[in-house]
């Protein structure tokens, strides 16, 4: 088989060079030269990444999320939505590293047979919303180009603006009577009302309608509060560990008690990080209490 040339194909699982995918499949489908696995030329796809697993991981997912295509307004909660988006991951992750395959595979059967009206709503709807999203790109492409289009159009006036000014002052010198001290000041003059004339025009840039994103800049937004959830608030609970020994000082007293006296202090490179001395000392006298006292029986 010839050396692997840069432009890499892959099937998820087999990768191919260019020419071997070309050689191999010449009727557009055959079976694998090692495994003896159908496969088709249509299947292979360019290598993108370096880690060929991330590849395999990408198409996966994009077969994988045609199918659970179900949105966070599908679900009563979002704990709800959270818990799907968990499942799919699980989905994910057990195709790409051939994890319980087969049943993975009929489980996403099943999914599909009892939600096929759903997953065929949700894909009409996201082709809209990219119908949408793409029609707003375009509208911003082309009102860019012409902005870009009117300020060239403008900055060639104010060349000829000025060019014209000049040739005014050489005609001028040339064929007026009057002093070339008091034409150059005529001409000082007249060129500092065309600068600021210029410099007003710049400012007076015309406002967009639309932010980058293509949601429109007077748009009436809601500003009703989120729904609220009612969930049971988090109690924190100390963790009490049996250590079957007496009881360990505090970090903060250690240094009071003098525990610290025969300890070396920590170098001002070990403290950039976090570390102290009291650390290993509270580590160290945890190690000597455990364990201390029998056990009851």
């Amino acid at each position: 088989m010839p050396k692997l040339s840069p432009l890499k194909r892959m099937f998820p699982g087999v990768w191919r060079c260019e020419n071997c995918v070309e050689m191999l499949f010449v009727r557009g489908s055959g079976n694998c030269v090692q495994c003896e696995t159908p496969l088709r030329k249509s299947n292979f796809r360019v290598q993108l990444f370096e880690d060929p697993t991330v590849d395999k991981e990408v198409e996966i997912r994009k077969k994988v999320l045609k199918i659970y295509n179900k949105r966070d307004f599908d679900f009563p909660s979002l704990r709800e939505y959270n818990d799907y988006l968990e499942r799919v991951e699980d989905v994910v992750s057990n195709l790409t590293n051939n994890i319980d395959v087969e049943n993975t595979k009929l489980q996403m059967e099943q999914y599909q047979r009892e939600n096929r009206d759903l997953i065929q709503k949700n894909k009409v709807k996201l082709t809209r919303e990219q119908e949408e999203v793409e029609e707003l790109l375009l509208l911003e492409k082309q009102g860019n180009e012409q902005r870009r289009l009117e300020l060239l159009q403008e900055e060639q006036r104010q060349l000829q603006a000025k060019r014209k000014n000049k040739q005014a002052l050489l005609d001028e010198l040339e064929h007026s009577q009057l002093p070339a001290t008091m034409l150059l000041a005529q001409h000082k003059v007249r060129a500092a009302k065309l600068e600021t004339q210029i410099e007003q025009q710049k400012q007076a840039v015309k406002p967009t309608s639309l932010f980058s994103t293509g949601i429109n800049m007077r748009q009436t937004v809601s500003l009703q509060p989120p729904p609220r959830i009612e969930e049971v608030l988090y109690q924190y609970k100390p963790v009490h560990v049996e250590t079957y020994g007496p009881p360990v000082p505090e970090l903060e007293l250690l240094s009071r008690l003098g525990y610290l006296n025969h300890v070396r202090a920590a170098m001002p490179q070990d403290t950039a990080g976090g570390y102290t001395s009291a650390l290993a000392c509270h580590r160290a006298i945890q190690d000597a209490f455990s364990g201390l006292f029998p056990l009851k029986r």
